[in-house]
Formats: C-alpha cells, sequence, structure tokens
C-alpha cells in the first residue's frame, strides 16, 4: 500500500478516485505544524531557530496519518506546488518523526487535479525542496518577528489591540497616503467648448469638441474660467460648419492574458464585484473539484496541450477565421514569476457547467472565457477623426472622433473589464471633405479635475502588485486582515482608512520607516525569491533586517511618548471635579472624554455622537416600544442601536451586519453578524424570529474549513 498525504480532504477524494486501490489518500487540513500562540516562538539567539508545535487540531491529523505511515511501501506527498505546499510537506515528514532522507519519502507536485496529471506526477517523484521550505520559513520568521515584536509598541504608545504586520502595514499605507492625497487636492478649474452638429437635413446629431481657435491650438485645459468660455462661445454661434479633413486609421486591440492570480482577483472584482478572499474561496474549490489548474500563479504560460485545446475549441466553436496563425505570446510582467507553473486555465474546455453553485459557475466563466481569447485574433477598429472648421469672426476647428468594429475577434468571447469608467468613442456619420453641415446648439461644460480616486479592491492588488509588495497567496488575506483589524473599511466598493490607520501609519513611517517603504518591502519580497532559489541564505536575509529593527524599537520604546502620538483634543469644557480641561482622549474602546490631569483626577464620561453621526442615514428603524428614531450609540463593545428618548425609554438592538450568504437551515434569508447585550458575536438569520438559525461561528468560515478553502496566510501573523 502507498500513502499519498494532500491537504484537503476534497482533493483527498479525487486524487484516490484516480489512483485507485494501491494507494490511500489522507488530507493533512493545512499546516501540522506552526510556531506557538503564547511568545515569540524564534530564538534570536541562535540563529533564529523557530520552535515549532503541533496545534492541539493537528494532533489527531498526525495521529491518523501515523497509522498509515507504518505499513505504507512509499509515502507521496503532495502538497500544493508553491513554497507553501512544500513547508508542509516537510513539517508533514517532521511532525511523523521521519528521517528527511528516508527512501520511501517522495515529493509530488501537479498543477491540475486530473487523472493524467495526477499519474504523471506519481511517475516523476522528487526530494522535498528545502530552498522552497527555507523562503517559506524566512517569510514567516520575519512576519513573526515585525508582528509580535512592534504590536506591543502600538498597544503600550496609541492604543491596545493594534497590530502591525510587514505587507499589512504597508497595505494601510497605501490607503491612507491616498486619503492624504484626496484632502489635499485643489481643483483646478477649466470649461470644455464644442457643438452638437449632423448633416444637412440629417437626424443623426453627433459632438465635436473644439481643438483650436483662432489658430491656437486649445488643449484640455486652456480655457480655464466662465469668461474666457463664454468669450470664444459667442463667436461659435454664429459660424458656419464644414468638413476640412477626414483622417481614417486601424486600431488593433490584442487579448490579454489568462489570468494569474492577481488579474483574477482583479477582474472578479470588477465584472462581478467578488473580494479578493471570495474569489480565492471559489477558485480553490474550482481546483480541489478538478475544474481548473492551480490558482496561486504568476505565470501567465500555457502547457503545449493547453494551446491544442485551446485553438481546437476556438476553430469548434467560433472558426477558423478567429484563430491567428501563429499562436499568441505573452510577457510577464511580474519579476520572478515562476515560469514552470500555468497560468489558471479550464481543465476541460468541453466543460462549459461544472458548478451548481451560481457563484463558482460564474467564476468558471470568466476563466474559461478569458483562457479561450487569449488564443484568439486580436480586434480591429477603424478610428474616424473628422476635423470640422468653423467661421464667423474668427476661424475654429473641431474634431469629432468615431469607431467601427471591422473584426470582433477576441470580443467575440471576452471583453476585459476596467478599473475606473472611461468615456467611450462613440459613432459618425460617413462624412466627406468640403460638405456643409447643420448646428444643432453648443456645448459648454464647467468642469474641474479631479482628484485620484480611492483604492478598490482591484486597484489596491493591483498597486501592490507593481510596487513588489506581496505575491500571490498574500494579496487576498492582507486586503481582508486590514478590514478585520479595523484600519481600513470598504464604502461603494472603495477604501477609506479609519482615524487609526492614519495615527499608527504616521508613527509608522516616522519612526519605523522601512517597516512601512515600499521600496524596502519589496526588496524583501526579492530577497525571498531569492532564497527559494538558492541564492542567499534565510538567515541572512533574517540577520540584516532584524539587528537594525531591534535597535530602533529599544530606542523608540524609551524615546516615544503615548501623548506626542495621540495628542488630547481639547474640549472647552471644564472637569465638574476638579477645574481641569476636559479633553478628547483615546481608549482601548474608541474616544472617550476625559481629565487632562490624570492621573491625579480620573473623572471620565463617554464621547457624545453628533446628531448626524447619531441619526445614520442607513437606519431608517423605529423603537417598537415607543415609536422614537433608533439611533447609534456608542458602547464598551462597540457601536449598537439605542431609541433617541434614553433615559424615558431604555431599548437597544445590536447593529447587524450581513454576510453574503443565504441562510443555511431556511435558505431564504441573510446570514447576519449580531452581538448579545454583553457584546459577543453570533451569526443569525435576518428571518428571524420566522427562522431561529443562530450559530457562535462564522458559516461561510466554516465551509472554507470544511472544503480547505481558507486563504493561507503564510504573510501575516493572525494571533499578533
Amino acid at each position: 500500500m502507498n500513502l499519498v498525504i494532500v491537504e484537503s480532504p476534497a482533493k483527498a477524494k479525487t486524487i484516490e478516485k484516480y489512483l485507485g486501490r494501491d494507494f490511500k489518500v489522507l488530507a493533512s487540513f493545512g499546516h501540522v505544524r506552526d510556531l506557538p500562540k503564547s511568545d515569540l516562538g524564534i530564538d534570536t539567539e541562535h540563529n533564529y531557530e523557530p520552535k515549532y508545535l503541533i496545534p492541539a487540531k493537528a494532533k489527531k491529523v498526525i495521529s491518523e496519518i501515523k497509522k498509515y505511515e507504518k505499513n505504507a511501501d512509499l509515502l507521496y506527498l503532495a502538497t500544493d506546488l508553491d513554497r507553501e505546499g512544500e513547508a508542509i510537506s516537510w513539517h508533514i515528514v517532521g511532525a511523523l518523526k521521519i528521517k528527511e532522507n528516508d527512501p520511501r519519502i517522495k515529493r509530488i507536485v501537479f498543477s491540475e487535479i486530473t487523472k493524467t496529471a495526477i499519474e504523471n506526477a506519481v511517475k516523476h517523484p522528487r526530494g522535498i525542496d528545502l530552498n522552497l521550505v527555507d523562503a517559506q520559513q524566512a517569510r514567516r520568521v520575519l512576519d513573526r518577528l515585525v508582528g509580535y515584536k512592534l504590536s506591543p509598541l502600538l498597544w503600550k504608545k496609541v492604543k491596545s489591540g493594534l497590530s502591525a504586520g510587514r505587507v499589512q502595514s504597508v497595505a494601510v499605507r497605501l490607503v491612507v497616503e491616498r486619503e492624504k492625497e484626496i484632502s489635499q487636492f485643489n481643483p483646478v478649474e477649466f470649461w470644455l467648448l464644442g457643438v452638437n452638429l449632423s448633416k444637412v437635413g440629417a437626424d443623426q446629431i453627433f459632438k465635436a469638441l473644439l481643438v483650436k481657435y483662432d489658430d491656437k491650438p486649445i488643449k484640455k485645459y486652456d480655457i480655464k474660467n466662465a469668461e474666457s468660455a463664454n468669450q470664444i462661445a459667442e463667436n461659435i454661434k454664429d459660424a458656419n460648419y464644414k468638413v476640412l479633413n477626414i483622417l481614417e486609421r486601424a486600431q488593433i486591440r490584442k487579448p490579454s492574458a489568462p489570468f494569474t492570480t492577481s488579474t483574477l482577483q482583479m477582474e472578479a472584482s470588477r465584472k462581478m464585484g467578488y473580494s479578493a478572499k471570495q474569489t480565492m474561496r471559489l477558485a480553490q474549490s474550482l481546483y480541489e473539484s478538478g475544474h481548473i489548474t492551480y490558482m496561486r500563479t504568476d505565470s501567465i504560460n500555457l502547457s503545449a496541450d493547453a494551446v491544442a485545446a485551446i485553438k481546437d475549441t476556438i476553430s469548434k466553436e467560433y472558426g477558423k477565421e478567429y484563430l491567428p496563425e501563429n499562436a499568441n505570446k505573452y510577457e510577464t510582467k511580474t519579476k520572478r514569476a515562476q515560469e514552470a507553473h500555468e497560468a489558471i486555465r479550464p481543465t476541460h474546455f468541453a466543460n462549459r457547467k461544472v458548478s451548481d453553485d451560481s457563484r463558482e459557475q460564474k467564476l468558471y466563466d470568466l476563466i474559461w472565457k478569458r483562457t479561450v481569447a487569449s488564443g484568439m485574433k486580436e480586434a480591429i477598429f477603424k478610428i474616424i477623426t473628422a476635423e470640422i472648421e468653423g467661421e464667423s469672426k474668427k476661424k475654429f476647428l473641431f474634431q469629432a472622433q468615431g469607431e467601427t468594429m471591422v473584426f470582433d475577434g477576441f470580443i467575440k468571447v471576452y471583453l476585459e473589464g476596467k478599473d475606473d469608467e472611461t468615456e467611450e468613442t462613440g459613432t459618425i456619420p460617413n462624412l466627406k471633405e468640403g460638405e456643409n453641415l447643420d448646428f444643432h446648439g453648443l456645448i459648454k461644460e464647467q468642469k474641474f479635475t479631479e482628484p485620484p480616486k480611492r483604492y478598490s479592491e482591484a486597484t489596491l492588488v493591483k498597486k501592490m502588485e507593481s510596487l513588489g509588495i506581496g505575491r500571490p497567496s498574500t494579496y487576498a488575506p492582507t486586503i481582508a486582515t486590514i478590514q478585520d483589524r479595523g484600519y481600513v473599511y470598504l464604502e461603494e466598493k472603495r477604501f477609506f482608512p479609519t482615524e487609526i490607520a492614519q495615527i499608527v501609519t504616521n508613527l509608522l513611517v516616522n519612526h519605523f520607516p522601512n517597516v512601512v517603504d515600499y521600496q524596502f518591502t519589496a526588496k524583501m519580497e526579492d530577497e525571498l525569491d531569492q532564497i527559494a532559489e538558492g541564492e542567499i541564505q534565510w538567515t541572512k536575509v533574517i540577520d540584516e533586517f532584524y539587528c537594525p529593527f531591534e535597535a530602533n524599537l529599544k530606542l523608540k520604546s524609551k524615546e516615544l511618548e503615548k501623548e506626542d502620538i495621540v495628542k488630547p483634543e481639547p474640549t472647552g469644557e471644564k472637569c465638574p471635579e476638579c477645574g481641569n480641561e476636559l479633553v478628547i482622549k483615546l481608549g482601548r474602546y474608541g474616544k472617550f472624554i476625559a481629565c487632562s490631569d490624570f492621573p491625579k483626577c480620573k473623572y471620565s464620561k463617554p464621547l457624545a455622537l453628533t446628531k448626524e453621526e447619531e441619526i445614520a442615514e442607513e437606519v431608517k428603524e423605529k423603537c417598537e416600544k415607543c415609536g422614537g428614531n433608533m439611533v447609534i450609540k456608542e458602547g464598551r463593545f462597540g457601536k449598537f442601536y439605542a431609541c433617541e428618548n434614553y433615559p424615558k425609554c431604555k431599548n437597544t438592538k445590536p447593529i447587524v451586519k450581513t454576510i453574503d450568504m443565504a441562510c443555511p437551515e431556511c435558505s431564504e434569508g441573510k446570514v447576519v453578524q449580531k452581538r448579545t447585550k454583553r457584546g459577543k458575536i453570533f451569526w443569525g438569520c435576518s428571518n428571524y424570529p420566522v427562522c431561529k438559525y443562530a450559530s457562535w461561528e462564522d458559516p461561510s468560515k466554516k465551509i472554507e474549513n470544511e472544503s480547505k478553502t481558507e486563504d493561507r496566510d503564510p504573510q501575516e501573523d493572525k494571533s499578533s
């Protein structure tokens, strides 16, 4: 009997079916060893030796594996093909207390769960790649050192319960600095001038914009005020219009490369509104069901078999005219991309319906279309630019532009989404040089330059990738982490920083610049890649970072005072107990009012919310006891709803947060997050009391754990 170890039970069932009776396939359920939660777990005095423990939840798993391993002829370690998977295989060997050079140990990898791929992997095993293990270990140690060393400083100097992370804090900085750019932005006024025209006697009206006035070119921001706009407009009204020139050019649009992890997250966010975490959960499920290739990849390569299958699909479903003469080639933009891996693609292109879960099916459709489109001919457009002369007291030149699709090419299958809305080019009628045109009105619009847009999930991932911050496996957990820890929040699909994010970012930028420096963080990622390729030793990388970091940490622990970082805000009120000034301070549960003479005077009271904060627009509920408005108040356990007629009416309600998931019991309501009166979070059905479903465990996370779809977080230490 041969024993195969994979990470998830869903994968185990599929693989055991392919391998047959001579193989027993078991799941490790992710990591079987980890650093302790109770202490640092790293010996900084002795080469950063990690202290690994077997968590309680993994002890039963190891016991089960040992039962079969004793009698196994061969032990195949079939964990994922990235660094994290390599480390899990290494940890399994360590937890089983098997010698690493045991000839029974065989490491196998595959990028898709198909019978052919699995059988081929078994025929070509290798040993555990210790360079990959070292790279994962270096990342884990770095993140533990930053999280466990820096977070306590934040608790002491800013507010308890805060955390810092090597990539998490850089992602927060991006959001904070974008908000600063927006707040400091000064809009500049400009005016857009143009005319609505048509062919003589025709119904089709088209727009032409002013590009030259009295032989002087007019650029976008040249008309700066209403006075200038009105002066030019007066002459435009009385002008005669005729076509001066018609310019035609072909525009070729090439298909995009197949998906990598980051581009899949971006496109799923743009087109379907999926979060990065949700995208990865659905992709993991598709991978484990054998429908797509491995979903953590920065490669855009496709295997020869996949290219042939795409060509066959295009030929059969769309016609040979959509096939390019030579296969399309794409160049990766990611530094040190793992070119040996494949892009994310379907495993069987003939399969179009693969899941009863509508969200999963939509993501699969997206992957299928993008992959097939990547093998198709480019789309061809004809761009027509008409130069139109206007003449009255002054001469004017206008420009109208339209486009016509000549050949749809890859657009037949797939049109890429955009980060932000862009103005689409319309069509213009068939114009001829020298013909006169009818005037249908003036276009005179006041405009203002706009500040940069706040990051969406898609644009934040794109920015992190462009800076070289993080890797495919870390974007989703990093974005989830900075939300979970209260540093940023999403509003209308855009990220806003909280006040505490701005305070912490300013502290880190001023006193721990390397921790949140973009170039330094990217350099660390590059060094982790070098470790994975065996070019440098992992302990050397840790040492170069930790020694100056630790020295600075000791210095700042002595130098920094909380009052200098979070300066109390004056209220203009006097303390009723001692007469000193009352100030607003930041405490464990948010802002509160206290005496400035603390600790001599310990008077404090809750910070009253403004009327705008209290009666929030989204709160339309009425108190069922007295009919008053339910307003937002803040207490020890966070914000809650309370009747505005307090203390006459003492009715309160928890604020519920809806999860994008149907109730697992009635399927009609949505799962909502609630709090007990003592502040403990639980999950229930929005149809309560018709449906009385309730759970202490987040059901969406429960599903992730059961199907091993949780995003591993090699980057951030969630316990810090």
